[in-house]
């Protein structure tokens, strides 16, 4: 007999989706109820199929298209872009709790980017505002004309590029749109509604608003996973969090089982625990996940309740990858299965298949691959190809 303190795998892994919108068939869901629910998205420059918060919501919501989302942060203000873990689109609500992110941030930043970028940037901040005070939103192409430019990544910015980023990461200037890729940055007034932008919560405030929110997209988590959701909070002061939901009774602790059998102490919200018993119905729909999913981030946490083990490759040279340079997950029902490798060759208007890799123990009979060509050609309708290629690929294995 299971222990009432345990929360068996399979539970685990259908809550767990569940809190990430994945348990049902992505259909009918608002794109703004959606960003609520997963509290953000990643954003990520690397295009071989979509951007990385375009499939994130669509995987979600298949009639997403990405001007619907570039419509609300840039027009309608609903959401923000800021920095989480790595570039980020949050729901505006969040906004007034960012600012402590931002005063964490300008000691952190000024301390890493003074030793790794060239120039001072420091003394460009100044620069680089009045420019966009005097000439509204401005991207890095915009600054620092007479710098030199550099020829590399991140590490290379001349130094009105890194003022402007830094400004950015510590809130005087905000995301105002992009073209393409690019972001326009302006004043933080200029682009965050007024009432948003007057709130002032307190240090306490945002931090119980952090921890609650992560443990609510969660469901169960340790202290570490708590603070590693937004990157907002340290893995302390989530304890110290933890400690007093404990005392107070809001929370409680249980033992969560991994797929290898293997019990983790998390904790829960108290008033969680008699729905996280029940056994919910998972979609046995396949979806094709970003790399960046928010189910996948944590990669640690996401091979512990699946036993599947997923590392990105685009910094590996290409003769010691494991698998390819950017591949792809692949779900169903509440079993990651297989990973794919796939890239939208615009000129030629395909999507192409180059490889695919089933899990140990999965077979994929006739009638499971049609389920994949089938998302395959979902996905077509959002990276505007009209066809596939390498479908030979997947009728091999």
């Amino acid at each position: 007999m299971t222990s009432p303190d345990i929360l068996p795998n399979a539970q685990v892994r259908q809550h767990f989706l569940d809190r990430h919108q994945l348990r049902k068939p992505p259909l009918g869901t608002r794109l703004d109820q959606t960003l609520t629910r997963l509290n953000f998205v990643q954003v990520d420059s690397i295009n071989t199929l979509a951007r990385a918060h375009d499939l994130i919501l669509w995987s979600r919501q298949q009639n997403y298209r990405p001007p619907a989302l570039r419509k609300m942060v840039d027009h309608s203000r609903q959401p923000f872009e800021a920095w989480t873990h790595d570039a980020s689109i949050l729901p505006m609500a969040a906004f007034p709790h960012w600012r402590h992110e931002f005063i964490r941030d300008e000691k952190q930043v000024q301390k890493r980017w003074k030793a790794w970028h060239r120039g001072d940037f420091l003394a460009q901040t100044e620069t680089v505002l009045e420019q966009i005070a005097r000439h509204g939103p401005l991207g890095s192409g915009d600054v620092g004309a007479q710098e030199q430019r550099g020829t590399g990544g991140w590490w290379d910015w001349h130094p009105s590029k890194t003022a402007l980023e830094y400004l950015w990461r510590t809130g005087r200037i905000t995301v105002s749109r992009r073209e393409g890729f690019r972001k326009l940055y302006d004043l933080t007034e200029n682009v965050i509604p007024k009432e948003i932008g007057s709130a002032q919560p307190s240090f306490n405030e945002s931090l119980d608003w952090a921890c609650t929110g992560a443990l609510r997209a969660l469901g169960f988590a340790t202290a570490k996973e708590i603070s590693d959701f937004y990157d907002f909070v340290t893995a302390s002061e989530a304890r110290a969090w933890i400690a007093r939901g404990l005392r107070s009774g809001a929370l409680r602790e249980i033992k969560t089982e991994a797929a290898n059998g293997q019990l983790r102490d998390r904790v829960i919200f108290t008033q969680d625990w008699p729905s996280l018993q029940e056994p919910l119905a998972v979609s046995n729909r396949l979806r094709i996940l970003s790399p960046f999913d928010p189910a996948l981030r944590n990669r640690a946490r996401a091979e512990e309740i699946f036993g599947f083990s997923y590392r990105i490759e685009v910094f590996v040279p290409a003769a010691r990858r494991q698998y390819g340079y950017y591949v792809f997950p692949i779900l169903e029902g509440s079993a990651l299965i297989a990973r794919i490798e796939i890239k939208a060759n615009r000129k030629k208007n395909i999507i192409e298949i180059i490889g695919y890799w089933p899990e140990a123990k999965v077979k994929f009979s006739a009638a499971r691959i049609e389920r994949l060509i089938a998302e395959l050609k979902r996905i077509c309708l959002l990276v505007e190809c009209r066809d596939i290629s390498g479908i030979e690929i997947l009728r091999r294995m």
